[in-house]
């Protein structure tokens, strides 16, 4: 259970007195205090855990604190149970930082489905703003993650965080795939504005190739020489998100690859905002890469054992 905002630790229920006793029994475990005006019961229930809100271009994670290593991250179930968004908290991911030996912190990523999983760079870019936010860095940082260390810069309202080298590329007949931190399938699609995403995607995440351990899937749309609309739909999430980093990253060096831009500065759009992907190509790898764009904290609440 949550709430949603850090001063309200007091939730009002409506019941009428005939059934105040059976209902004191069943949540005695949890009540540290209450009172009764007639057909009003108050709980005060203790707080456990400080969670935060953030979303990088409509990409949205719960974040927790977890230097102190209290956090069950072996709770597929109640990781997935925050992330959804009919009964807990509501998000794409849930994202832990944590304390490093290597650097000035460690992020811990989590799909919506619960399972730890593959580098995220919006979460990226979200945890770099919550270590600002806590004061753990200044307006730079290197960090670890699971797909190993990056560096990140903040520069106003953006985020830019250095992304790991790529240095293979696969050309298929009418898709590319390549790893940018995460799987991602990449195809051009002129329909892309209708195509229906959710289904689509999930196809191909699910078929072959890829089968079980799927792939992200990004449809892609030319809009200039440097400019691309970008639709994604996220394994983990099993859904069409507003944005995916490591996606946008991926589209970006795809486009260059087979020739669709010369540019090494990439505008992507995507549902929920405008990102941009920088890089350097040596021979056949790609290097120095960043993904640029926004980072917010929407809202910080609390969690509690049920």
């Amino acid at each position: 259970m949550f709430v949603c905002n850090q001063r309200l630790n007091l939730l009002k229920y409506w019941m009428p007195d005939f059934a105040l006793t059976n209902f004191n029994a069943n949540f005695n475990d949890g009540l540290t205090s209450f009172k009764t005006d007639g057909i009003f019961l108050y709980l005060s229930l203790p707080m456990n855990t400080d969670f935060y809100k953030y979303q990088g271009t409509g990409n949205d994670f719960v974040i927790i604190d977890n230097r102190s290593g209290k956090f069950d991250k072996t709770n597929v179930a109640h990781i997935a149970h925050l992330c959804n968004r009919r009964f807990g908290v509501g998000a794409d991911g849930l994202i832990l930082l944590e304390q490093s030996n290597k650097a000035d912190f460690k992020m811990v990523y989590f799909n919506a489905d619960g399972n730890q999983s593959t580098m995220c760079g919006n979460g990226g870019r979200c945890i770099v703003s919550f270590a600002n936010f806590l004061g753990i860095i200044n307006n730079e940082t290197r960090f670890e993650a699971i797909d190993g260390m990056h560096h990140a810069i903040i520069e106003g309202n953006a985020i830019k965080l250095k992304m790991n080298d790529v240095e293979k590329i696969e050309s298929h007949e009418h898709h590319l795939f390549l790893n940018t931190g995460s799987p991602h399938h990449v195809q051009l699609e002129q329909d892309l504005e209708i195509l229906d995403v959710k289904s689509e995607g999930k196809k191909i995440r699910y078929g072959a190739p890829y089968f079980k351990e799927g792939s992200n899937v990004n449809f892609v749309k030319k809009l200039s020489c440097d400019t691309f609309l970008v639709r994604t739909y996220e394994r983990g999430v099993e859904d069409e998100t507003l944005s995916c980093g490591t996606g946008v990253t991926a589209v970006a060096l795809a486009m260059d690859y087979i020739g669709e831009t010369e540019k090494k500065l990439v505008s992507l759009h995507t549902l929920g905002g405008q990102l941009q992907v920088m890089f350097e190509k040596n021979k056949n790898t790609y290097n120095n890469i960043w993904l640029i764009g926004p980072a917010e904290l929407v809202f910080k609440g609390s969690l509690w054992q049920r």
